[in-house]
């Protein structure tokens, strides 16, 4: 039996009290659940603003970065800009640079022709052109050329010129031949180094080529009024020379003609005179003479001593003594017999005008003292020309064997300086001193002719 209080079971009342108490449950946990996801709302909110804020500041800085970029970009290209209006200006002052030099290089008087390392023709300007006498029909094809077809065309060697090692300070020299005549062309060498890693061989090659005709022609007229001016020279020494012994000459030919008791004195007295003119006109003639001498082996000895018989009848007029020693008969030299009696008679009549009458001149032959103990295998011999005159004075031996050099101022002054010239054509050499009490002694250096070594 239910009580009266209730209305209503227990076990209902039970149970509705339990559903009111899981309706309770359930709307507790629906508020709970409800205020979860508001929380959770509100903190993703506030999450998403805090994100949201750090974007907008991450814009904001990247907004800022990217002016700062776009003011780096300006700034750059205002300098670009006037980079390239500097380059721009450099590149037009080149140009008219380039074209300036280009202009004076083709206006230049002495032609230009410039190769690269293959010998390829870079520029060439019309000067050049002119002087090698290239048509312009030859550059049309506007192929490159090369230093081969340039010295086809002009006949020039030009690459004689590019591959000469030899110091650029001296040209070489051509003669081309065309219709007005022969012309003459120097062709000097230039390198140019723009690398220093070319293993010191240029980058480029400067020919520089000038005409020097006129100069050619300069030369060879100053050359033929040279000659006439030696011819007038020659002249003038001739007949200064010639016009007193001629008259001696006479004087002995009338004396010859009319004294017979002393014929034989005037006829020696004759021969010495024309010996004499003989030896005073070779003596010009070989100071002037621009040859080489034909030499030969000879002996010396003999040489010398046909010599001295030559030279005896000044000896004899002078009443002078000569006399002549050979130490050795078989000593050979390479010499010209004729050149070597002038020598002998240049020396000996020196010797014999600074000797006075009842003096004596001796010639010695022998081999050059510590070279050998004989003549045979030593390497040079001497000739020995004393007096017993008056001796050369000091003053007088720096200029005894210069050209026109009189210790007197009786003679042409070329005797000596003939002896000199003829000496060192036979590749020997003269020497002078004077002797210890008087006198003064020449000597001549040979080298010897050694057999042995001519026939190896």
């Amino acid at each position: 039996m239910l009580p009266t209080s209730h209305f209503e079971p227990i076990n209902a009342c039970q149970a509705e009290d339990r559903g009111d108490s899981v309706n309770l449950h359930a709307e507790a946990g629906s508020q709970a659940s409800t205020h979860n996801a508001a929380d959770t709302q509100a903190r993703g909110a506030v999450l998403l603003a805090s994100e949201f804020s750090e974007f907008i500041a991450a814009a904001s800085q990247l907004e800022k970065s990217y002016r700062a970029l776009q003011e780096e970009v300006s700034v750059l290209g205002l300098e670009l800009s006037e980079r390239n209006a500097e380059l721009n200006t450099s590149l037009a002052e080149n140009k008219a640079m380039r074209l300036a030099l280009q202009q004076i290089v083709d206006s230049m008087p002495c032609g230009v022709l410039v190769l690269d390392h293959s010998a390829e023709v870079t520029m060439i300007n019309p000067e050049t052109r002119r002087l090698l006498g290239l048509e312009q029909a030859h550059f049309s094809d506007g192929s490159k050329l090369n230093l081969q077809q340039l010295s086809a065309w002009s006949g020039v060697n030009l690459q004689a010129s590019y591959e000469d090692t030899c110091s650029s300070d001296t040209g070489q020299e051509f003669c081309v031949r065309d219709s007005s005549g022969n012309r003459w062309l120097e062709v000097r060498k230039r390198g140019l180094f723009h690398q220093k890693t070319n293993a010191g061989l240029p980058d480029q090659t400067i020919l520089i080529l000038r005409d020097i005709t006129a100069q050619k022609r300069s030369e060879q007229e100053r050359e033929a009024g040279r000659k006439a001016m030696a011819l007038a020279e020659i002249t003038a020494i001739l007949a200064h020379e010639i016009r007193n012994p001629l008259g001696s000459l006479e004087l002995f030919a009338e004396l010859i003609e009319n004294d017979e008791t002393r014929r034989d004195e005037w006829i020696s007295n004759l021969r010495a005179g024309i010996r004499s003119l003989s030896g005073m006109v070779n003596n010009v003639l070989s100071f002037h003479s621009s040859g080489s001498l034909a030499l030969a082996p000879v002996p010396l000895s003999t040489l010398i001593g046909n010599a001295i018989k030559f030279v005896q009848p000044l000896a004899d007029q002078a009443a002078v003594s000569l006399d002549w020693f050979a130490d050795r008969e078989n000593t050979m030299i390479l010499g010209n017999e004729s050149a070597l009696q002038q020598v002998v008679l240049n020396l000996v009549s020196n010797a014999i005008r600074h000797t006075s009458a009842g003096g004596n001149v001796t010639v010695s032959i022998r081999p050059l003292t510590g070279s050998a103990s004989s003549a045979e295998g030593c390497d040079e011999i001497v000739a020995e020309f004393s007096d017993t005159g008056c001796g050369i004075r000091a003053d007088q031996f720096d200029h005894i064997f210069e050209p026109g050099f009189s210790g007197r101022g009786d003679s042409s002054g070329l005797g000596l300086a003939v002896c000199n010239r003829i000496m060192k054509q036979h590749g020997g050499s003269i020497s002078v001193s004077n002797r210890v009490g008087s006198g003064a002694q020449f000597t001549l250096y040979f080298p010897v002719y050694q057999l042995e070594l001519a026939s190896a």
